[in-house]
């Protein structure tokens, strides 16, 4: 059995993905620091956005910094300054070295970020690597639910406890080191004969391996965007909605919290879903976001539906993103898989940034209350998806390399 196929290996490697997200699991922890700091109510919320921008700046670099030192090495480098960075608060109260701090925790993230995903692409191939994307993406979202929690657990000790979260890092740090190969040598060499019949499969793999980037990756960064713009909107909406059905005290975040979980299912069924269904995954996971879409547009003061689209629009979120990376080794040769990975994360962080923005314009379009912008945009958005739908089920019938199996 080769190394990358071993369970404590995938354990391993899945544990990288399992911090990846926990960048704001120290959130519950600023209203205590913007007192005891004595900030302001902006200067915390900057301790809060600043790790999402160097995220964004060395997913960039990311790939750049893998040619020097190797896929692993970046990895290690990434991770160490998560453990590191992440705990400096806890030892200091200087609000620029915190502020610092969280820069660094923000480039640790941005480092490994991409190669938490490309390094699947390159370890394993078919039904395995469907299976280690999806469950992937549910690491995330297990992690950050996890993570978040334990960080309200040591808040009751005060604020400073709470960045005590980042000591994951350093067992997490262990293990990958110890189990985890490093695929830049899997790059250079395929395969290793032992027979005439491997050397032919190595021989084919080298033959069907793409020799430069597809211009459909722009075409995907553009898609990610788009979904995490719709997927934004029903989160970031949902507790006003909630808000006019049930009072302003009402409390939404048990069925956000909910949403999580039923992204993480997503994620850990996409493998079974990509088996089943092939390159239809996405359709069903484009029709699955737009019927929450349209849950949540015409509720019409029915809580229960609204709440009921409200928990589904993660679902198919996790079986889109895991088909958009799976599409990656067939648009890009293997040695730019971390920068393909880059762009389309980019495209998910950048969806994320500008939400507000579009909403906004489209509210204006439709003349809404700035308070019912996104409600009235997302039945909208939700047509777009399903035009989506569509036009990908006539590009798989042309057999297009985007929705190849």
């Amino acid at each position: 059995m080769a190394s990358q196929d071993k369970w404590i290996t995938k354990v391993a490697f899945l544990g990288i993905s399992f911090v990846l997200t926990s960048a704001y699991a120290i959130n519950g922890a600023l209203p205590k620091m913007t007192e005891e700091l004595h900030i302001t109510t902006t200067q915390s919320q900057v301790l809060a956005t600043t790790p999402s921008i160097a995220v964004t700046i060395f997913v960039l670099l990311s790939s750049f910094i893998a040619n020097k030192l190797g896929d692993k090495r970046t990895i290690i480098l990434g991770v160490t300054l998560v453990g590191v960075a992440g705990v400096v608060p806890f030892f200091v109260s200087s609000y620029p070295i915190i502020l610092a701090s969280r820069a660094v925790l923000g480039a640790g993230f941005g480092i490994f970020n991409s190669l938490a995903v490309s390094m699947i692409s390159v370890m394993y191939d078919g039904q395995v690597r469907s299976s280690m994307l999806g469950i992937r993406a549910a690491s995330e979202q297990i992690g950050q639910a996890v993570l978040t929690f334990a960080a309200g657990l040591l808040l009751s000790f005060g604020w400073r406890e709470t960045f005590l979260v980042y000591l994951i890092a350093f067992p997490i740090l262990y293990l990958f080191y110890r189990q985890v190969p490093d695929t830049s040598e899997m790059i250079g060499k395929v395969a290793v004969s032992s027979g005439d019949e491997d050397a032919a499969t190595a021989t084919t793999t080298l033959q069907d391996e793409p020799q430069k980037v597809s211009a459909l990756v722009g075409v995907l960064t553009l898609f990610a965007a788009f979904l995490v713009i719709d997927y934004m909107a029903i989160q970031l909406s949902f507790p006003f909605m909630a808000a006019e059905l049930k009072g302003d005290g009402y409390n939404a975040s048990p069925v956000l919290s909910a949403m999580l979980i039923a992204a993480m299912l997503g994620g850990i069924l996409y493998g079974r879903f990509q088996n089943m269904f092939g390159r239809f995954t996405l359709q069903i996971g484009l029709v699955l976001m737009a019927l929450s879409n349209f849950m949540v547009a015409f509720s019409n003061g029915n809580f229960f539906v609204l709440c009921a689209g409200v928990l589904l629009i993660g679902f198919p979120l996790q079986l889109i993103s895991p088909f958009i990376f799976n599409q990656l080794p067939k648009l890009a040769p293997l040695r730019k898989q971390a920068l393909v990975t880059s762009i389309i994360l980019i495209g998910f962080n950048v969806g994320v940034f500008i939400e507000p923005f579009v909403i906004s314009t489209m509210g204006a379009i439709l003349h809404s209350a700035d308070n019912r912008a996104a409600y009235e945009s997302i039945p909208y958005l939700g047509v777009v998806l399903l035009a989506i739908a569509i036009v990908t089920i006539f590009t798989a019938r042309e057999k297009k390399p985007l929705l190849a199996e």
